[in-house]
């Protein structure tokens, strides 16, 4: 009887699951832009199935992922209603972040295979609180209760694959509810502080929990790395957006939205609201990605030296 080796098979054939799972990125990017339009206007995602602004139907072959903006040249066939290329960048971005979670985890499919699931919601969670200036609980509490779960059917999730599944499963959920409590802990405590000194709210409470789901994912290091590590993106991102517009002068919206505390659409300065959800999101997918050995390294060598 023959047996699959998915190591043999992945020597002999290193194109072919990078190729499959790009692909799968891209049609699990076209359904998440269903999501980020429909979950924060309470709509369903599965019914009625994608339309045009204009109510009609769109063809399947006008719906192949990415590929069919190009060949539209981003313009509904049935009306000639132009429609943003943020629906094929979504599709793209998925497809690429699929590939890199599944290239970055080689030897560990399973691990690979939660980090999909693990991407697919940072993305959601990244452009509906882009749009909404809100994270919804779907992508905050349940995605914290499922990381949880899943490290207890995938001990692999924590890199716990040596001592027999009981006991993996067991460190591993512990590990990520540690994650969970410690990364939504965190931020709870500097919301309230900065809430005291600056006498107004300086984090909505999406993002504490956003960053509990994504300790869940990342153990307690990787929570602490996006706070700060979403930080230096956020400053980085909004200072070239600033800088880009000074030079070009152009108008095209390349920095976060940003608020009055009262809702009011703003300039980026002093006072305003901006969405942080983004940039969490980022700094938990490099950390998951790139930045896990590194971290466990450093917080082990800062133990060690306190």
């Amino acid at each position: 009887m023959m047996t699959f080796d998915y190591a043999e098979f992945n020597a002999a054939f290193p194109w072919f699951f990078p190729t499959v799972i790009g692909i799968l990125g891209a049609m699990i990017g076209s359904f998440l832009n269903v999501v980020i339009y429909r979950v924060p206007a309470e709509k369903s995602i599965v019914t009625p199935g994608s339309h045009c602004a204009c109510g009609t139907p769109i063809k399947w072959y006008d719906n192949i992922p990415v590929l069919s903006w190009f060949v539209l040249r981003g313009k509904a066939r049935c009306c000639g209603r132009p429609y943003s290329f943020r629906y094929a960048f979504v599709e793209l971005l998925t497809a690429s972040c699929f590939v890199a979670c599944w290239l970055a985890f080689p030897h560990s499919p399973a691990k690979a295979l939660c980090g999909l699931v693990f991407v697919s919601c940072l993305i959601c969670a990244t452009f509906i609180d882009l749009d909404h200036m809100i994270i919804p609980d779907v992508f905050t509490i349940g995605l914290g209760v499922f990381g949880v779960t899943l490290s207890v059917f995938v001990p692999a999730l924590h890199g716990q694959t040596q001592n027999g599944f009981m006991i993996d499963a067991l460190r591993s959920g512990v590990i990520s509810l540690q994650g969970l409590l410690v990364g939504s802990g965190i931020v709870l405590w500097i919301a309230l502080i900065a809430e005291a000194l600056l006498k107004k709210e300086a984090m909505g409470f999406g993002d504490v929990k956003f960053v509990g789901a994504i300790g869940a994912f990342t153990g307690w290091q990787g929570a602490v790395f996006s706070i700060f590590g979403g930080a230096v993106v956020g400053t980085i991102w909004i200072g070239l957006a600033l800088l880009f517009k000074k030079i070009s002068g152009s108008r095209v919206q390349v920095a976060p939205r940003a608020e009055t505390p009262d809702g009011q659409p703003a300039e980026l300065g002093m006072g305003v609201q901006i969405p942080f959800g983004p940039m969490l999101a980022i700094g938990g997918l490099l950390h998951f990605l790139w930045f896990h050995q590194w971290t466990a390294a450093f917080f082990a060598q800062l133990s060690e030296l306190l």
